[in-house]
Formats: C-alpha cells, structure tokens, sequence
C-alpha cells in the first residue's frame, strides 16, 4: 500500500490502511488520551472552527477524535500537545458512515455542514467481502443488504453539499486477485448502482477508490473502473489511506484519467507529507510506518487542473492495526497522532 510492490501485496496494505480506518471510526469508539474527558463534552474548550471556505469548502468536525484529544491537553496542562493534535483537529476529515444507521449518520453529518456552510466529506466502505478477509473483513451481508444501505445514505445527505469517496479498494481488489472470481459481476453491478443512486442527488459529487500510485499501473484498472460506473461519477480518489506523495500521485492519476475520459481525480494527502516507509518488512510497511507526517491539508487549491482537491481521507492519528505497537484498527492513537504532527512542522 504504500511502496512500489506487486499489485496483489500493495493493494492488501493499501486496503488494510484506507479501511482500516474505517471499522472502527464507524462506531466513534475511539477516546481520548484523558478517560476523563469522556461523556464531559471534551471539546468545549478546543476552539475548533471552519476552514476558509474559498479554499477549503470542506466541514470541519468540531467534536472529532483529534479535537476531544485537543480539550483533554488543554484540561491537563499540556498546551504544547494540544496545539500538535491541533494540526489535525482543526481540518477537515472524512466522515466514515457505519453499517448499522447509514440515513441517520448521513443525515447528521451533513446537516451539520449544511447548518456550517460547508461541504461534507463522507466515506462509503460497506461492499460485501471487504478487504479480502484482512483487518477490515466484513462488509454488506449481500447485494440486496447494500444496495438498501446505499439508499439509507442517500436518504440521509438529500439535498445537501456532499462529496463521497465511494467504496476504498472495491475496483483494487477486483484486479489484483483478492477478491474471488465468484463476486466481481455483483460487485460491479453493485458499484454501479451505488453511483447512479448518489448521483442522482441534487448536490452530491462521487470518487470511485481507484488505487495508489504503488500498487500497479493505470492499465490495470481502467477498464474495472469503467466496468465500475466511472463514467457517471464525478471522477476517482488516488491514495487513500496511503502515504505516497502527492506529485507521485498527481502522476498516476493523470495518466489513469487520459485512459478514462479525462476524468478528474482527488487525492488523500492526510499522510504522505514523508512519502511512503521503505524500511523493515515490505508487507508490513503499509501499517503504522514511523517517520511519516502530515501531508498538504485540505483545499480545492491543487498543483493541476485536472485534481479537484487535496482530501483528508483517512483520518490522521487513527491506527492501521495492531502493528508497531498499534491498538485495533481505526482506534485514536494520540501517540502517533503526535508523532504526525511534529514530523510536519509548524
């Protein structure tokens, strides 16, 4: 996921790290350093506010993960953390929507941006059979179970300013071999759906997950992306969860648009300000590499035309597993929350 290696080992890391966050982010079961800033309203006194919206039109979570750990520093005294954690507090992260209440989260999220001016930055990672069995297994039950899930999110957004990253490592998995042979015309079938569905709302733009810049060449993939419903999306999203750098991503993505209609693209920055980890066991590279850092923050304000948006997907300081010391897969991890924020500098 986050080295140049083959398609099948990269596109496992990748999955592990772009989902990975998501399992667990779903439920908000993630707290922060200070147990005792549970259930008090912890981020009352973090002071987090909006982006500009001229740059950066995307919904700041003001009672995020990043932004309880900020109150808790502050009620301990520790004022030089907090204002690291603010690094990630005080931008805009996706909002990845659980199994369970997909209306009632969508609904929320995105009424809250709407009540804020904003955009809101939604991840759909729920396609049956997800991440071949890895950290993040699980997924649908079946078609039907997904496709009324999709409908429940969209129910949920309506009308409102809302920017979807559709289904990370779904096409991926489909091409490198992971997923079973006996899934892939559903699964086709199913994202299509899911983007004619979303598409069809007044105010929503879609990014169907089409890989990193690692994991293979754009020919592999841009026919499974067509195949997909790439045509009726908006466009693709480049490195999610990954940490390959951004000109290394703006790269892939152009050359996988030309080969799909032009298509613009977005790209996960949240983590590749040091690029990808090159050291230690190349399987394990993609989970919780040290050394890493923030990368671009958020902002419509991109190096090329053709990329309509620096995005922080995954969500920094959450973990990728249980690696390198690492609690469950998409836990907060204040410890290497900071380490990310320190490693990007002021």
């Amino acid at each position: 996921m986050y080295v140049s290696r083959g398609a099948r080992k990269a596109s496992r890391a990748r999955a592990s790290a772009a989902v990975l966050g998501a399992a667990l982010l779903l439920a908000a079961c993630s707290t922060p350093e200070d147990p005792k800033e549970e259930g008090e309203g912890g981020t009352a006194g973090a002071g987090i506010t909006q982006q500009p919206k001229e740059a950066d039109p995307f919904w700041v979570n003001p009672d995020g993960n990043a932004a309880k750990q900020v109150a808790a520093y502050l009620k301990s005294g520790k004022d030089d953390q907090a204002e690291q954690i603010r690094k990630i507090a005080q931008q805009p992260t996706g909002e990845w929507i659980g199994p369970e209440n997909p209306e009632q989260e969508a609904r929320g999220f995105t009424e809250a941006a709407d009540k804020a001016g904003r955009t809101a930055l939604l991840v759909l990672y729920n396609i049956p059979h997800r991440d071949c069995g890895q950290y993040s297994q699980g997924g649908a039950a079946d078609g039907n179970a997904y496709r009324a899930w999709i409908d429940g999110v969209a129910a949920g957004i309506g009308d409102r300013s809302t920017t979807v990253i559709l289904e990370p490592d779904a096409v991926l998995h489909l091409v490198d071999g992971c997923t079973e042979d006996e899934f892939h015309e559903e699964r086709y079938d199913l994202l299509t759906g899911a983007v004619e569905k979303l598409k069809s709302l007044k105010n929503t733009k879609v990014y169907l997950d089409a890989g990193n810049a690692g994991w293979g060449h754009p020919d592999q993939i841009f026919e499974p992306l067509k195949w997909a419903g790439i045509a009726k999306a908006d466009g693709f999203s480049v490195n999610v969860s990954n940490f390959y750098s951004t000109e290394d991503s703006i790269a892939y993505g152009k050359q996988l648009s030309s080969k799909v209609g032009d298509k613009h693209f977005v790209i996960d920055t949240s983590r590749n300000g040091n690029g990808p980890y090159k050291a230690g066991d190349e399987n394990e590279r993609w989970c919780n590499p040290p050394g890493r850092a923030l990368g671009e923050t958020p902002t419509i304000k991109t190096a090329d035309p053709l990329v309509d948006a620096y995005l922080w997907v995954k969500r920094p300081g959450e973990s990728d597993g249980e690696c390198k010391g690492g609690p469950k897969a998409g836990q907060w991890w204040p410890t290497y929350a900071l380490k990310l924020a320190r490693a990007s500098g002021t």
